[in-house]
């Protein structure tokens, strides 16, 4: 069972946040009160004492005021400005490798309530060429990255290994043999980035055309032939739309190994 780490980490923020919250506002003058008038019964030459000390706050308090603001700054730093992924899979070779650990800015598509994902303010959308992480349509929960190719509205055609925007050819050109890959340059306009093809793979599986409902979004992995996207479960909803990747800051492939830092640097 996976973990969501979102609302957990939205539940213990307002967990400590509401103890800290509760004993600031009414139990610690309730406690002190009572510590007085037990110190005041007890040691009747002494009751200036009793009222200038404080009894030692309740585990649970003590905890939660501790941790409140760790958590509350965690959250916001996650939830509105960016948050750290790290690469499972192959789908986004050669752009992204597995075990790079990339920042996604999670207010360039507009900030997001946390958990809901509901948009509250617009900033701006997905541009093709643009590398997203979104959750998987399928089940609203698994993080996906992959690269944005149709827009709302687009129409989308893949037969042999060719893209096809809006009935424009997308043009690529001829890198490098990298057996069993072939290297290309793909030219989506504004973005020129490079591809992977499977040498001696007959271009079929995925192949199809699409038309991009409004409000969602046509992605494909940079591993054309290794990438399970849009060609086999559909369009990404808005709604599910996490944030955009912009940096790779680490590189650390398992715990066999040993973190690099030759892939530090920006990703197009």
């Amino acid at each position: 069972m996976d973990i969501d780490f979102p609302l957990v980490l939205v539940v213990l923020t307002f967990a400590t946040g509401l103890i800290w919250l509760a004993d600031k506002l009414f139990l610690r003058e309730r406690r002190l009160a009572a510590y007085r008038a037990s110190g005041a019964a007890g040691d009747v030459g002494d009751s200036s004492s009793a009222e200038s000390e404080e009894p030692k706050e309740p585990y649970l308090v003590d905890l939660s005021r501790s941790f409140f603001p760790v958590l509350a700054i965690v959250l916001v730093l996650r939830s509105f400005l960016v948050e750290p992924f790290q690469i499972p899979s192959g789908s986004m070779l050669p752009t992204l490798e597995v075990g790079d650990f990339i920042l996604v800015n999670k207010y360039a598509y507009g900030l997001r309530l946390p958990v809901a994902g509901t948009k509250v303010i617009p900033v701006g959308d997905p541009q093709r060429g643009d590398i997203m992480v979104f959750r998987y349509p399928e089940d609203g929960q698994t993080n996906y990255i992959k690269r944005v190719i149709g827009l709302p509205g687009d129409h989308i055609r893949y037969r042999d290994k060719q893209l096809f925007i809006n009935g424009e050819k997308v043009e690529t050109r001829f890198i490098a043999r990298l057996p069993p890959m072939e290297l290309r340059r793909e030219d989506l306009g504004e973005v020129e980035h490079d591809i992977f093809l499977t040498m001696g793979r007959p271009g079929g599986s995925g192949e199809g055309e699409w038309l991009v409902p409004e409000g969602h979004y046509f992605v494909m992995g940079d591993n054309r032939d290794n990438s399970n996207d849009s060609r086999y479960w559909g369009t990404v909803p808005d709604e599910l739309v996490v944030g955009k990747a912009f940096a790779i800051w680490m590189h650390w492939k398992s715990l066999t190994s040993l973190p690099s830092f030759d892939r530090v640097g920006g990703i197009e």
